[in-house]
């Protein structure tokens, strides 16, 4: 018991576990539409296209999370214009434009003398420096991201199947990819400094499509991301307490171990 509670009487791993489980929840939200749409290379170009943003911050003694939010919300934009064209494929946008946000993080980090750390803080996170007031934050990213869930759900259900039945229904398929961007641009943006871009990617995609392999309700689905989730935020920050790793990447290698253990089981029941 004492190796299972020990860790958590500290109050900076309190701060990450709560921190980590709030992280859980949103990228559940948005991470299940991520699954369903097929839009992984979106999110990890996101993931990636906010780096422009947080360095011109940082460089400027600014707000990382608000560079990191304007960054993502360029990138969105860009990605739905892009996405309008009829002679480039969606895939095509967001390739172009997750090189050239990301050549133009480097250009600008490239300038920096000392910005290797805050770029391994970008890339990596810190969850066990995480504070009260990132906390605050956090639930209030969960409270906009489950608003936007709920009122555009009907929409993205209508968006996840076939845009021209939803089109068809007056669902306005464009407004529900509009939100549908906004909401994992949500996800990011509220992750990122607490476990990297580098790593939000697998909290985002991995306990949804773990549980895709065996639910059949998208409220379902959400549900058990957000508790796999949360159980691979428990796991790892107790494997990286007592193995002294890093407690992002550990969160996460939790996370996508969950994942290749559901499908073996999957696969499994397949074949009987």
């Amino acid at each position: 018991m004492d190796w299972l509670i020990g860790p958590f009487e500290v109050s900076f791993v309190r701060h990450a576990l709560w921190a980590t489980i709030l992280v859980s929840l949103i990228c559940a939200l948005a991470g299940t539409w991520v699954v369903l749409r097929g839009l992984a290379f979106l999110g990890d170009a996101m993931s990636h296209g906010m780096l422009p943003g947080v360095a011109l911050a940082s460089l400027l003694g600014g707000s990382l999370v608000l560079g990191a939010l304007v960054a993502a919300v360029a990138m969105a934009a860009g990605v739905t214009a892009l996405g309008r064209s009829p002679r480039l494929s969606q895939d095509t946008g967001i390739g172009l434009l997750f090189a050239g946000m990301l050549s133009l993080g480097v250009i600008i980090v490239s300038h920096s003398q000392s910005f290797a750390v805050d770029l391994t803080g970008f890339l990596f996170g810190d969850v066990l420096a995480v504070r009260g007031r990132e906390l605050g934050y956090l639930v209030a990213a969960l409270l906009v991201a489950g608003l936007v869930s709920v009122v555009g759900h009907r929409m993205f259900v209508a968006l996840a199947f076939d845009p021209r039945k939803a089109r068809t229904l007056g669902l306005r398929p464009r407004l529900a990819h509009a939100l549908m961007l906004g909401l994992v641009t949500l996800a990011i943006v509220a992750s990122f400094h607490v476990v990297g871009t580098l790593l939000v990617f697998g909290l985002l995609v991995a306990p949804p499509a773990a549980i895709a392999l065996w639910a059949t309700r998208i409220p379902v689905i959400m549900l058990g991301a957000a508790l796999l989730g949360i159980g691979a935020a428990v796991t790892g920050l107790l494997v990286s307490w007592h193995l002294g790793t890093a407690a992002g990447a550990t969160i996460t290698a939790v996370a996508v171990s969950m994942f290749f253990v559901s499908a073996s089981a999957s696969r499994l029941r397949g074949h009987r």
